[in-house]
């Protein structure tokens, strides 16, 4: 059976987002407790190795399009990957805290690198009633990165820590290749003169950008402290990688956001994924250390996840569909921003809050934020008539 073109592209984008934002992203938080035990660094320098690794995704959102400008939009998705194999290997053999951290923000800046491109290929590349599905397959292929870590972390506890950075080195070197296999070169990006100005740019993407703003938080703040209530628990050792599995399974169902997006609209779709991520940590804030409650939260969390960074693709495509790339690109550099602020304000808070009201009261904004975007979708509508 012959893949159409957006089949073809999907595949290759899901598999290549999968490792580098799935897999290469989040394998330092995953491996955190091996490297300390190990490597012997204290919190302090493991705080900033973590927090180099946002400053290395930055580097890769911002570099990625004066790349494709050049090269065509297939490059920088390349470069990502060869970036996050590299990195990989670096870490894997990493002695002192230097090179960790080289590896850490190598393999970190991969997801900046590959993720907003495949916009632009996809609206090049694919026919337009297929856009959706294919950059919601592309997005959701995080899920499957998930998966595979949450895997390798349990081949890895039987080992070593460093056989997880192994795996994300070969299945980079694999991802690479069907992205070159599958995927069509595309022309340099259009010259700016011919190019919708910066100021409609912004015009188009208010809305989109406010709910990178919320949702990059919360997401952030989920991740950042549910391994942190996994661990204050009687759970096993294991709590942690079925974690990232259960939430890369659940996921899954980001695959559909484009054709829900297509039937309900975009506003709707990323009000329910606001909605869905803070009942999740609401569970999570009111009942983590209940078994059932924190595995539901998970679930939830999951698909919550997933549909909100598909949607974003798709909205940003739909809205500017000639300037795909650096609308994702934009939402997405307001959001690695908000990703940096929301846990240093969560951890100035904490002492004086506690983590449980901390997780409730984002759940709050998460659920307020879902609120109004049902609203603007509603007073849109109305002008529209």
């Amino acid at each position: 059976m012959t893949l159409s073109a957006g089949g073809r592209i999907g595949l290759a984008g899901a598999a290549v987002v999968g490792v580098a934002f799935g897999m290469a992203r989040y394998a330092y938080g995953l491996t955190l407790p091996g490297i300390r035990e190990d490597l012997g660094l204290s919190e302090l320098v493991l705080g900033l190795i973590a927090s180099a690794t946002f400053a290395g995704y930055l580097a890769g959102l911002l570099l990625a399009g004066p790349l494709a400008g050049r090269r065509g939009s297939r490059a920088p998705t390349t470069v990502g990957e060869v970036c996050g194999a590299a990195g990989a290997v670096i870490v894997t053999f990493a002695q002192s805290p230097g090179l960790l951290a080289v590896g850490v923000v190598l393999a970190g800046s991969a997801g900046g690198w590959v993720w907003a491109p495949y916009s632009d290929i996809v609206t090049r590349s694919v026919p337009v009633r297929q856009r959706p599905r294919a950059l919601a397959i592309i997005t959701t292929g995080t899920s499957g990165g998930l998966v595979l870590l949450g895997g390798l972390a349990v081949l890895a506890a039987v080992g070593s820590w460093r056989l997880v950075w192994v795996g994300v080195a070969l299945a980079a070197v694999a991802a690479a290749l069907v992205n070159l296999l599958l995927v069509p070169r595309t022309r340099a990006a259009p010259r700016p003169e011919e190019r919708p100005g910066a100021f409609s740019l912004v015009a188009a993407l208010g809305v989109p950008a406010a709910y990178s703003v919320v949702y990059f938080a919360v997401v952030v703040i989920y991740f950042t402290y549910a391994a942190d209530v996994l661990d204050r628990g009687t759970l096993p050792a294991a709590a942690v990688p079925a974690f990232y599995a259960v939430v890369g399974l659940t996921g899954m169902v980001g695959v559909a956001t484009g054709a829900l997006a297509q039937r309900v609209g975009s506003v709707r779709v990323a009000a329910l994924s606001l909605a869905t991520v803070g009942a999740a940590l609401a569970l999570l804030g009111l009942a983590g250390d209940c078994v059932a409650a924190t595995a539901a939260s998970a679930c939830i969390f999951g698909m919550g996840y997933m549909t909100g960074s598909a949607v974003l693709a798709v909205w940003t495509a739909g809205l500017v569909p000639e300037r795909a790339g650096a609308a994702f690109t934009a939402c997405l550099v307001v959001g690695a921003l908000s990703s940096v602020a929301a846990p240093a304000l969560a951890g100035a808070v904490i002492p004086g809050l506690g983590l449980g009201p901390l997780l409730v009261v984002t759940a709050t904004v998460s659920l307020l934020s879902a609120v109004a975007l049902v609203l603007y979708g509603a007073w849109r509508g109305v002008h529209r008539r």
